[in-house]
């Protein structure tokens, strides 16, 4: 269960990132500004791995793994360059909230795209998501 750890690490740190992004972006371009994110998650990132010595690669990468992952980071920088110049328009506490409709998507795209089971669950916690946002940002 140790992954439940990790999700709200997750969490946590992604409201803090809407907050300090907020403040980054004050009088400086949002592109730039998701380049300097960036860079620093690289070097965080790389001192992770040598810290753990994990610089080693598999002998075979398959290429299908390979490609969603570029894929990923792709979406995953349109996403930080679309939220950091949502947080240079509008107040984090409006942005945040839509912003969290990634969750709603991942679980339709989950259930669509992987063959995800589809539960009650899943959906009353869709729906109330959806209406939460609604009410945080109407």
């Amino acid at each position: 269960m140790s992954w439940i750890w990790f999700a709200l690490g997750s969490a946590f740190f992604a409201g803090l990132t809407a907050i300090l992004g907020k403040l980054g972006v004050a009088g400086l371009n949002s592109n730039l500004a998701t380049f300097i994110r960036t860079v620093v998650i690289l070097l965080v990132t790389s001192a992770i791995i040598s810290w753990r010595h994990e610089w080693q690669l598999p002998k075979h990468i398959a290429a299908r793994p390979f490609t969603f992952l570029i894929l990923s980071g792709l979406a995953t920088g349109l996403s930080w360059l679309c939220y950091y110049r949502a947080l240079q328009l509008a107040p984090a506490s409006w942005v945040a909230p839509i912003d969290k409709l990634s969750v709603v998507i991942a679980i339709v795209l989950g259930v669509v795209l992987l063959g995800e089971p589809l539960s009650i669950k899943l959906v009353a916690g869709s729906l109330l998501i959806v209406a939460g946002v609604l009410v945080l940002t109407l």
